[in-house]
């Protein structure tokens, strides 16, 4: 069972190495990065190169960790006993299954996919040390033990939000995910637009990368939003010859909102095309 990357997901050497290694240690992969440069995808494309079927679990920042296990619904049991209902003296009809029991019993070898774990509270991590490291866990509410049949392939994403417990990461095979160099970029533009014309790529790719080395820019754009700005130039037909003017009035690429989302970013643009002006006079 070796990842070797998609057509639809280009998959670094190092990246692969990581993916492989977890899987033959049969560890989670904890996987870094910033956002938009595919950590998510990752697990989906992992679960279709090996076929594999897939559990996600998104976590929030109201996400407890119990959840992933299951829940037990005494309110429901409550009301259908003041009703009568027969249901009521099981209690297992009260249980409901989070994506960690449907992964451990699943029938083929599955993936499972906890995505931004750094959102939930800090001992979220530490609440699933047992369960991830020994693959089961106990139902207190029936006097079950679940198993996992076979040991997922287990994909935890983080956006380095908050630090992640020393004894948590000690069970983990740790990847970080470098933003993604121009040659690796335009093999990532070419699996989305393979009909892309050779001029425009290149001028948006660098337009999009001298954005990126800005001073002072708040939220540098991802892959993701490049992906999103390239598409929009194609439909608008936008031609290569506008995005390489570097006239001071218009230091903002067209369609910018693509690239650039806050308020701040634009506005350091403006003083900056506002500076190049005056020094142009």
């Amino acid at each position: 069972m070796r990842f070797e990357g998609t057509a639809d997901y280009v998959a670094t050497e190092d990246l692969r190495v990581a993916v492989n290694a977890a899987i033959t240690l049969e560890r989670p992969l904890l996987v870094k990065g910033e956002p938009g440069t595919g950590k998510t995808v990752l697990a989906r494309e992992i679960a279709g190169a090996l076929d594999l079927p897939l559990y996600e679990w998104h976590v929030k920042s109201t996400t407890k960790a119990a959840q992933g296990l299951y829940e037990y619904d005494a309110v429901s049991r409550l009301r259908d006993s003041q009703l009568g209902d027969e249901r009521v003296h099981d209690i297992a009809n009260y249980i409901k299954r989070g994506r960690l029991w449907e992964a451990f019993t699943a029938e083929r070898r599955p993936v499972l996919l906890i995505d931004e774990i750094d959102k939930a509270d800090i001992e979220f991590p530490n609440d699933l040390l047992q369960e991830l490291d020994r693959m089961e866990f106990y139902v207190y509410e029936t006097g079950q033990t679940i198993t996992a049949r076979q040991r997922p392939v287990v994909i935890i994403t983080s956006n380095n939000e908050k630090e992640l417990p020393d004894a948590f990461l000690r069970r983990c095979f740790f990847h970080y995910i470098k933003f993604p160099d121009a040659d690796t970029m335009r093999e990532i533009v070419d699996v989305h637009f393979p009909d892309l014309k050779k001029r425009l790529l290149n001028e948006a790719l660098s337009i999009f990368y001298d954005i990126r080395e800005v001073t002072g820019l708040k939220k540098k754009p991802s892959t993701s939003e490049l992906l999103d700005w390239i598409k929009l130039l194609v439909a608008e037909d936008i031609a290569p010859e506008l995005l390489r003017e570097r006239d001071p009035k218009k230091l903002i690429p067209p369609l910018h909102g693509a690239l650039l989302k806050n308020e701040q970013d634009v506005h350091l643009f403006e003083r900056l095309a506002f500076m190049s002006r005056r020094e142009g006079r």
